[in-house]
C-alpha cells in the first residue's frame, strides 16, 4: 500500500473557475482549512500573475504551517524569481514550474520547436533547483503530446533535476486506459524517473477527471492534483473529495492510503462555496446536498433497515449531515412512517393508510413535502391557504453602522397589536429579531432566498424562507418591492402556518383524549 501524495489547487487553478475568484484573505482563511484538511501540498497561486496574487502567496507562507506550499511559475526566469521570493517565508515550500509540450501549444502558442522546448524546460528546472530542492515539473498539454517526445521532455527535466513530475491532461481529453498507458510509459521508459514522485492533474471536460486519476494512480502515479468541489477552468478539475472517497472506500481494489481527514470533507466544501458562492450540484457525489439523500420506496426500506444497503459510506465519515429521507411520491409506507415517528406521532395502520395515500397524491403536485404537509395531511388541515393569524401592520428598518434596526408592528386576529424594535446584523434579521421578540414562536432560518420576480429598477422582489418553527419545518413566501418587507412577509407567513399546525395538534389531542374519556 502506498501513500498518494494529495495536492490540492483549489487557490490556484480551482480560482480561474469563472466567479470563483477570492480575497487574499478568503485565501487565507480557505488555505487554513485546507491544510487541516490534511492535504500534502498545497498550491498558493501564480506569483507571476498580478501583484495581488503574489501577496497573497506570501501570507500563506507565513502563516500556514505542515503542509507544503508552492506557486506556480512558467519556464521563463522571471517567473521562478518570483515564485522563490513569495515563498521564502514557507516552513517548506516548493516551486512548481510547467511549459506546453503538445505540438498545437508549441506551433500555435509558442511558436516554438520541440528542441526549443526541450531546452527551455532543464533550463527552468535547473534555474528553480537553485532555489530549492523541492521543484516539480509540468508538461501542460501532455495527454495530447507525442508520447516518445514526452518521454525525451521527461528525461530532461529529470536530469535537470526535477523531483516531482506531473502528467496534466489539461484539456480533459484523455481516457483511463490511455491515461494508464501514458503513466506506465514514462516509469518504464524514463531513466530515473522512479526516483521521482509521478502526479497526474485531471480535468473535467468529459467528465472523467477522477476516473482518469485513479487510472493513473492504479499505473504508478504517486500524487494527484484536485480541487475542493472539482472547481476549475471550463468543466472543472478533478474534485478532491472524490478520489479521497473512491481510494478510501475502494481500497479493497486501490490499496492507497492518503492523509485526508475524511470527516472535515464535508465542511471544506462548505467553506468554499461560502467563499464563492458557487454552490456544487444536488448531486454531488460526497458533498452534494443529495448525497445521502433517499426517496425511492424501497431505497428508503432499505436504509432503515441497515444504512449498507444503500450507502457505500456514511454521512459521518465525511462530515456531512445525517442520511435524509426525501418524501415523494416514490416513498413507501417505511419512510413514511420513519417521519411521522421522529414528528412524535405514532400511527395506527388505518391513519398510515390514508396519509400515504394522500400524500403521494400531494407529491404529484409539489417538489418537497415538509412537516408542516405531514401535519395537514394527518389532520386533515391545508397549510397552503392558512388564514393569517399574525398580520403586518408597519415596519421600520434604519441601516448603517455595526448593526441595523428595525422596528415593526403585528396585528392579530383578536385584534390586539405587537410592536417591538431590536437590531440585527442587517435590516433582515433586524426585522426577524424584532417580530421574534413579540411572537410565541421559536424560529430557527435554514434557509432564505431573494429573486427578482419582475425586471426593471422597481421590481418585485420575492423572498422564499426555509424554517424550522417549534421544532417542524415550515416554508414562507412573500412579495414586495421592498425586499426586507418581503422578508418579513414570508417569515409570518411561516409563522402563521406554524400557528394553524399547533391549533390542528391540539384538536387532535383534545378529540384524542375525548375518545379515551380523559
Amino acid at each position: 500500500m502506498a501513500r498518494i501524495t494529495v495536492f490540492d489547487t483549489t487557490l490556484r487553478d480551482g480560482e480561474q473557475s469563472p466567479g470563483a475568484t477570492m480575497t487574499a484573505l478568503e485565501k487565507l482563511r480557505m488555505a487554513h482549512e485546507i491544510a487541516d484538511l490534511g492535504v500534502d501540498v498545497i498550491e498558493a497561486g501564480f506569483a507571476a500573475s498580478s501583484p495581488e496574487d503574489a501577496a497573497s502567496i506570501c501570507a500563506i507562507s507565513s502563516e500556514v504551517r505542515g503542509v507544503v506550499i508552492t506557486a506556480l511559475a512558467r519556464s521563463i526566469s522571471g517567473d521562478i524569481d518570483a515564485a522563490a521570493k513569495v515563498l521564502e517565508t514557507a516552513e517548506s515550500a516548493r516551486i512548481h514550474t510547467f511549459i506546453a509540450t503538445s505540438d498545437i501549444h508549441l506551433e500555435r502558442k509558442f511558436d516554438i520547436s520541440r528542441q526549443e522546448c526541450l531546452d527551455r524546460a532543464g533550463e527552468s528546472v535547473t534555474y528553480a533547483r537553485s532555489f530549492m530542492d523541492d521543484v516539480e515539473f509540468s508538461a501542460e498539454d501532455a495527454t495530447r503530446t507525442d508520447l516518445d517526445f514526452l518521454c525525451e521532455v521527461v528525461e530532461v527535466a529529470v536530469s535537470a533535476g526535477a523531483t516531482t513530475i506531473n502528467i496534466p491532461d489539461t484539456v480533459g481529453y484523455t481516457l483511463p486506459t490511455e491515461m494508464s498507458h501514458i503513466i506506465g510509459t514514462l516509469l518504464a521508459r524514463v531513466p530515473g524517473l522512479t526516483d521521482c514522485v509521478v502526479s497526474a492533474h485531471c480535468h473535467d471536460d468529459l467528465g472523467l477527471a477522477v476516473a482518469n486519476s485513479l487510472a493513473a494512480v492504479a499505473a504508478g502515479a504517486r500524487q494527484v492534483e484536485c480541487t475542493v468541489n472539482g472547481i476549475g477552468e471550463r468543466a472543472g478539475n478533478a474534485a478532491l473529495e472524490e478520489i479521497v472517497m473512491a481510494l478510501h472506500v475502494r481500497s479493497d481494489l486501490l490499496g492507497h492510503e492518503t492523509g485526508i481527514n475524511t470527516e472535515r470533507l464535508y465542511r471544506t466544501s462548505r467553506l468554499l462555496a461560502h467563499l464563492t458562492g458557487i454552490e456544487p450540484q444536488p448531486n454531488k457525489a460526497i458533498v452534494g446536498r443529495n448525497a445521502f439523500a433517499h426517496e425511492a420506496g424501497i431505497h428508503q426500506h432499505g436504509v432503515l433497515s441497515d444504512p449498507r444497503t444503500y450507502e457505500i459510506m456514511t454521512p459521518e465519515l465525511v462530515g456531512a449531515p445525517g442520511t435524509e429521507l426525501v418524501l415523494g411520491k416514490h416513498s413507501g409506507r417505511h419512510g413514511i412512517e420513519a417521519r411521522y415517528e421522529a414528528l412524535g406521532y405514532t400511527l395506527t395502520r388505518e391513519e398510515l393508510d390514508r396519509v400515504t395515500e394522500d400524500l403521494k397524491t400531494l407529491a404529484e403536485r409539489k417538489k418537497t413535502v415538509l412537516d408542516e404537509d405531514l401535519i395537514s395531511i394527518l389532520h386533515h388541515g391545508i397549510m397552503e391557504d392558512v388564514e393569517q393569524t399574525f398580520h403586518l401592520a408597519s415596519l421600520d428598518v434604519h441601516c448603517g453602522g455595526d448593526l441595523s434596526k428595525a422596528s415593526i408592528v403585528i396585528e392579530g386576529q383578536d385584534g390586539v397589536r405587537l410592536e417591538a424594535s431590536a437590531a440585527g446584523d442587517g435590516p433582515i434579521m433586524a426585522a426577524f429579531a424584532a417580530m421574534e421578540s413579540v411572537l410565541d414562536f421559536r424560529v430557527v432560518l435554514d434557509d432564505l432566498t431573494v429573486r427578482s420576480a419582475t425586471p426593471g429598477r422597481d421590481a418585485l422582489g420575492e423572498v422564499s424562507i426555509h424554517a424550522r418553527v417549534d421544532g417542524h419545518t415550515f416554508t414562507g413566501r412573500g412579495a414586495h418591492t421592498d425586499v426586507v418587507h418581503a422578508a418579513a412577509q414570508a417569515y409570518l407567513h411561516a409563522v402563521n402556518k406554524a400557528a394553524a399546525a399547533r391549533n390542528l395538534e391540539e384538536a387532535h389531542l383534545e378529540s384524542t383524549a375525548n375518545h379515551w374519556g380523559v
